[in-house]
């Protein structure tokens, strides 16, 4: 099987196993994810952030977003634009946030360019897997590829997390060249770093 091939039928599993959480389910996973995050120094000390706003069933990033600005973190989050690439703009609550294409939820103040992630101190990831090398299985858009690599070009080193839930962490991702690597996991149990 390709690496292609077998990146798909870990993401048709993951999305399964989703696709059968309830509500309660998410929430309860959102309120530990979001306690667990605050306890790793990348995410509770950074001055700037940039985020997402979780949809569905994924693991949820609405309590951690509200903790990090009650903080006084400057949070950034991705406008999806037509090239599937990321622009960003800052988070200001979610009742600044408006209905985008693909079911997400977007801010709706002035956007940043798509350099602004260049400037952040931490980067929290959507995901659907990591490995034991910290290699993270992604949608498949290449949305946030393009921002590490960006970030790479920039010469930035900003902290990578990824939330997941409790056996998203397997024991390999399938890889390819364009692939990044994270930090660390935050699942509803804890924080689990990779690497040196």
């Amino acid at each position: 099987m390709s690496e292609l091939a077998a990146k798909r039928a870990l993401r048709r599993d993951v999305l399964a196993a989703r696709a059968r959480l309830t509500t309660e389910d998410v929430a309860k996973a959102a309120d530990a994810l979001g306690e667990h995050a605050l306890e790793l120094p990348e995410l509770a000390e950074a001055a700037s952030v940039a985020a997402y706003v979780s949809i569905g069933a994924e693991p949820g990033t609405g309590p951690l977003l509200r903790a990090l600005s009650a903080r006084g973190t400057r949070v950034l989050l991705p406008v999806l634009l037509p090239d599937n690439d990321l622009d960003w703009c800052a988070y200001e609550g979610h009742d600044a946030l408006v209905r985008a294409g693909r079911g997400l939820w977007e801010p709706s103040g002035t956007r940043e360019g798509r350099d602004a992630v260049t400037r952040v101190d931490a980067v929290l990831l959507p995901g659907l897997a990591v490995d034991g090398r910290g290699l993270r299985l992604g949608r498949g858009g290449g949305s946030y590829d393009r921002a590490l690599a960006r970030i790479a070009l920039s010469g930035a080193s900003p902290a990578r997390v990824v939330l997941l839930y409790d056996g998203e962490i397997v024991p390999r991702v399938p890889d390819e060249e364009h692939d990044w690597a994270v930090d660390a996991a935050i699942t509803p149990h804890g924080v689990r770093r990779f690497g040196g």
